[in-house]
């Protein structure tokens, strides 16, 4: 059987390519640890600096393989428990992921696949494509994206999306801060690349990671704390070789290769 999850590597950039196609690129255990391997690759790769997730065929996520949530009915709520945990440690995997991660988003992301989506760093996508979490329509309730949606939204517009329920265009979803972009179908992996080379070529590896560990890290710290936090991350990225890199290059007039 065809990996469900594929891997290429296009210069500094890493994609990772979800290729279940056949089934809407649901997500099921073999899925999700398939995505966890591909990141652990590029983490572990010195030469890939951002990393892209798109999907096969005209769907980009329709969420959790629901046939084999059903088989799961039958199952004690220590084994659906140790099953959840796979889904909710990907999330938090893609969230505190030391490099930046770009959704490709060519169709439809609903429910879990929306909650691919939300947690990755940049999301741009098709016009035509429609993203909703849906899962109160079938009984279900949309447990792990809620707590980084009330992040990247808010309680008002996460409470409009997850209570509602309802599907959104692809213009609305950028509306409301989900997504960063909406590319024409042809243009969209033009778009998804020359922003990630912007960002591979402009800025310093070592200080997106850290303005993204800071940004995860903050919100849950009071403001005294947050700000003693965020003094000793200034000092501590002072010393660091790629400040010291850029600031010289910058005094230099010189062009910084990152």
């Amino acid at each position: 059987m065809e990996d469900q999850v594929k891997l290429e590597q296009k210069d500094r950039l890493g994609y990772i390519i979800l290729n279940r196609p056949e089934k809407r690129n649901a997500l099921n255990a073999a899925m999700v640890k398939g995505i966890q391997g591909a990141l652990d690759a590029f983490e572990q790769n010195n030469t890939v600096k951002v990393v892209i997730i798109k999907a096969e065929g005209k769907v980009f996520c329709s969420g959790a393989d629901l046939e084999d949530i059903k088989k799961m009915q039958t199952n004690t709520y220590e084994e659906n428990l140790l099953d959840s945990q796979l889904l909710k440690a990907l999330f938090y995997r893609l969230y505190s992921f030391p490099k930046l991660v770009i959704a490709q988003v060519q169709g439809h992301a609903l429910a879990g696949g929306c909650g691919l989506v939300s947690v990755c760093d940049f999301v741009y996508a098709a016009p035509h494509a429609k993203f909703g979490y849906t899962e109160v329509k079938i009984g279900f309730v949309p447990a792990m994206v809620l707590v980084f949606l009330l992040r990247k939204l808010g309680e008002g517009k996460a409470k409009e999306l997850l209570l509602g329920g309802e599907l959104i265009e692809a213009s609305r979803a950028a509306a409301v801060g989900l997504v960063n972009g909406v590319v024409e179908p042809e243009d969209l992996d033009q778009k998804v690349q020359e922003l990630a080379n912007h960002l591979v070529e402009h800025n310093s590896g070592s200080s997106m990671a850290l303005t993204k560990e800071m940004i995860g890290k903050v919100q849950e710290m009071s403001l005294e704390d947050a700000l003693d936090y965020a003094a000793q991350m200034n000092a501590r990225a002072r010393a660091s070789e790629d400040c010291k890199k850029g600031i010289a290059a910058f005094l230099e007039k010189k062009k910084i290769q990152w």
